[in-house]
């Protein structure tokens, strides 16, 4: 279970006495979750119960939170089906609870998928270009926490742990991002979700009902989002791309953001990219080469996976349809 972070009954009634979202029923740990601390919370508010889920930032600085909050609340208001934030008496969303940045949010119907179908990709795909058009006009924009200056810096901190093979193919992966930014593209630029995995998708009755966890929001390419979709959406145990998923993705994408025709060149490099990302943050988690706030330790995934999912983008180039 991923509960870095414990709460009292008590601490939670003080928390939600500057809300008006009704009386404290009970209150649960969520299962999962990599970097936050969330809480599946229920009140009663005049005899109808109401269910919230409560988060606790573990890593991210109360003076980042605001993009977040204004973010959510923009494209919910655009129709795309994000949680935002409830706010206080005041008018106030962003909170603190024992010690973190805290925000109490809607709880959507539905869950994750264990395995996603090509029903479920041509659903995330037409809902991630919604969500990628709806933010064109959003009035923030943000650095990747865990972007380019980052893969750089700690790219080279981990190969020295590394084997000199691997050490090598991570430094030539992040190569290849730096050569594809200096090439003349000018490839389409807005805010991304940054980590929309198979967890971070809610469906009800096979229907999606939620985008969650956008707290690797930022500013970057469209197609680098689309690619870490591809990339834990559409692969199969050997980390090859399964043909008829990856096809309804990116069918269901372009029926609402058409590709550009220079997203045709950069997509085979971008998958490569955004599979050495999370190999590489997963390496960092394993190889403990970054300081925790966690209690009891982070939960940490198997790098191996994107290695193999990296190694056959190299193998076998992707291209997008048309």
């Amino acid at each position: 279970m991923a509960v870095y972070t414990r709460i009292s009954r008590d601490d939670l009634n003080a928390f939600l006495g500057d809300f008006e979202l009704g009386q404290l029923i009970d209150f649960k740990g969520i299962d999962g979750g990599i970097e936050n601390t969330n809480y599946f919370v229920d009140t009663d508010q005049n005899g109808v119960t109401r269910h919230f889920v409560l988060t606790l930032f573990e890593e991210l600085p109360y003076d980042e939170m605001p993009f977040f909050v204004e973010l959510t609340g923009y494209l919910a208001e655009r129709g795309v089906v994000v949680p935002a934030p409830f706010k206080d008496r005041n008018g106030i969303a962003l909170k603190t609870l024992a010690r973190r940045p805290a925000l109490l949010l809607p709880r959507f119907d539905g869950g994750s998928l264990q395995s996603p179908t090509p029903d479920h990709c041509a659903q995330i795909g037409r809902a991630l270009a919604q969500m990628h058009l709806a933010g064109q006009d959003f009035f923030m924009a943000r650095q990747a926490h865990r972007g380019v200056f980052w893969w750089r810096r700690e790219s080279r901190a981990v190969a020295e742990r590394l084997n000199a093979e691997d050490a090598k193919l991570l430094q030539q992966e992040v190569a290849l991002f730096d050569n594809l930014r200096e090439q003349p593209l000018d490839l389409p630029v807005g805010i991304i979700h940054g980590d929309l995995f198979h967890d971070n998708a809610l469906f009800h009755d096979g229907q999606l009902s939620g985008i969650i966890d956008l707290y690797n929001a930022c500013t970057g390419y469209l197609l680098y989002d689309l690619a870490i979709v591809a990339n834990d959406w559409c692969v199969t145990g050997e980390g090859a791309f399964e043909a008829e998923r990856l096809d309804a993705l990116l069918q269901g994408y372009a029926e609402v953001r058409p590709f550009e025709p220079q997203e045709h060149q950069a997509w085979p490099i971008l998958v490569r990219t955004a599979a050495m990302r999370f190999w590489l943050s997963r390496l960092i988690s394993q190889l403990g080469l970054e300081p925790t706030q966690y209690e009891g330790g982070q939960v940490i995934k198997d790098p191996d996976e994107l290695k193999r999912i990296l190694l056959n983008h190299i193998a076998n180039p992707a291209s997008l349809p048309g």
